[in-house]
């Protein structure tokens, strides 16, 4: 009997009868995540403009790759108006520096590392070889430094890097190292939408902070994994727009383009405007989509990522309009606000089609396999695994063909948003309905509670041994994560 059958007979098959509980699932008593509060003195919702990520510039650049220099490393920065708190980021900023690159051109990142811990950086969506890919285990030592090299066969879309070390990524991803990554084509750059200044990546994000305005984790300093209460993921207090508390943009009465990117270790966003409006959206989290949505609310579990139009015209000088989490309460259902100025000139525009997105053919499928995502024994405690198993890096749960298309079957027990590395997939069905509609590209989908959700991928990128894992960190941490290696 499936998982699904046996909440179906018992009349708990829905996200709500599941998710309804306090602190767990009926699931073996499965933890949720949890609230960490802080103790600093909040500032007011708007009260700081909104902070945009510094563009990284290329050290040198020749016939065949653009060349970047990270440097990871600590540094105060205020975030809370009036308190410092010490961060490790890319060139010391939280986001780190943006990269902006082109589709087919190789682009080559030296990171150096400068803190007093191991690390691992992987590109979120990228196409790459496996390595230069962040496998786990592949550290860089403090005082070390390591070429990750990035092709980008891929299409224009929005991806960002992050740290990505075994058993730490949590940890070290709170702390602040994440950042923007930019494929940009021509695919894209013929079309009329809304650029220069108004194209603005978001990297949305929840974090809590101490009275001396430190960002608490509740982990160990000698050992992985975090303590009980929350090893169902952590959750903070303080909604950050680019490392800002509840920020205030000023914006005209124009088009805009927002690359909305979920950085939170475990929490949902569902983001609606207020006093209401439509959100299109044009992209997913690999590139553009086929034609526009115009939608009231954008969902977007850990890791996911969505590029959408704002039209500013539609409301008059002078509006407030925020950005709500209708998934979050009190300052937590709060994101950040736009102050609507004056008229300007917008000469972009929303093109009935966007792009020619390929849809895969499940009747091409070589296989289909099952992973179950679920809380189990490890290591005498509580833990996530994937069928049963905690990460092992000398094993792998499965071993596709190059070239071949395959069908993964994924199931839940609470939410799980499951990331693929390598290659990205189309969502085929969810709880055995068939997804109608034109096909979009993805690398994270949100597995609900208890949700069987089929996925298809051809895996076309290179030969070697990648990760599946869930992408809240705190169940990553705790073993969630599995080989495959391309054969």
């Amino acid at each position: 009997m499936t998982r699904r059958r046996a909440l179906g007979l018992l009349g708990l098959g829905t996200v709500a009868a599941v998710s309804g509980l306090s602190g767990c699932s009926l699931l073996a008593g499965t933890p949720q995540p949890k609230l960490l509060p802080s103790t600093a003195p909040l500032p007011a919702p708007f009260t700081v403009p909104l902070p945009l990520p510094e563009v990284a510039a290329p050290s040198r650049t020749d016939g065949r790759a653009d060349y970047y220099e990270l440097v990871q490393s600590a540094a105060e920065v205020e975030i809370l108006p009036g308190l410092r708190t010490r961060v490790w980021g890319y060139g010391g900023t939280f986001p780190g520096p943006t990269i902006e690159a082109r589709s087919g051109r190789e682009t080559v990142v030296r990171v150096s590392n400068g803190l007093g811990a191991p690390t691992v950086t992987h590109l979120h969506g990228g196409r790459t070889p496996p390595e230069s890919d962040g496998y786990p285990t592949d550290l860089v030592q403090p005082g070390a430094r390591r070429d990750y090299v990035f092709p980008l066969d891929q299409r224009a879309a929005t991806l960002w890097y992050h740290d990505h070390r075994m058993d730490y990524t949590g940890q070290q991803v709170w702390r602040g190292l994440a950042g923007f990554f930019l494929v940009r084509d021509d695919e894209e750059d013929a079309l009329p939408l809304p650029e220069g200044e108004r194209d603005i990546p978001l990297m949305i994000c929840d974090r809590s902070f101490a009275e001396d305005g430190s960002m608490p984790y509740p982990g160990f300093a000698d050992r992985p994994g975090v303590r009980e209460p929350y090893m169902g993921g952590v959750l903070g207090d303080v909604i950050l727009v680019n490392g800002a508390p509840w920020p205030e943009l000023r914006v005209e009465r124009a088009r805009y383009r927002f690359r909305l990117l979920n950085g939170s270790n475990a929490r949902p966003y569902e983001l609606a405007l207020s006093p209401g409006g439509t959100i299109v959206q044009i992209g997913s989290d690999g590139g553009l989509l086929t034609a526009p949505r115009g939608m009231s609310r954008v969902r977007l579990s850990p890791g996911e990522r969505a590029d959408v139009i704002v039209d500013f015209a539609a409301y008059r000088s002078g509006d407030r309009v925020e950005l709500r989490n209708l998934d979050g309460e009190g300052p937590q259902g709060r994101v950040m606000r736009f102050a609507v100025g004056g008229d300007a000139r917008d000469d972009s525009a929303i093109p009935r089609t966007l792009s020619r997105v390929e849809r895969l053919d499940p009747a091409a499928a070589k296989v289909t396999r099952d992973f179950a995502f679920t809380g189990g024994s490890l290591h005498g405690g509580t833990g996530w695994l994937i069928n049963g198993n905690p990460f092992d890096p000398r094993r792998a749960e499965a071993r596709p063909r190059l070239g071949d298309t395959e069908i993964w079957r994924l199931t839940s027990d609470v939410a799980h948003p499951v990331h693929l590395h390598l290659d990205h997939f189309q969502v085929l069905s969810v709880n055995g309905e068939r997804l109608e509609g034109p096909p979009e590209w993805k690398d994270t989908v949100e597995l609900r509670d208890a949700q069987t959700v089929e996925i298809v991928t051809r895996f076309t990128g290179y030969r070697g041994r990648y990760v599946m894992h869930c992408h809240n960190l705190e169940h990553e941490d705790m073993a969630m994560m599995a080989n495959f290696e391309v054969v």
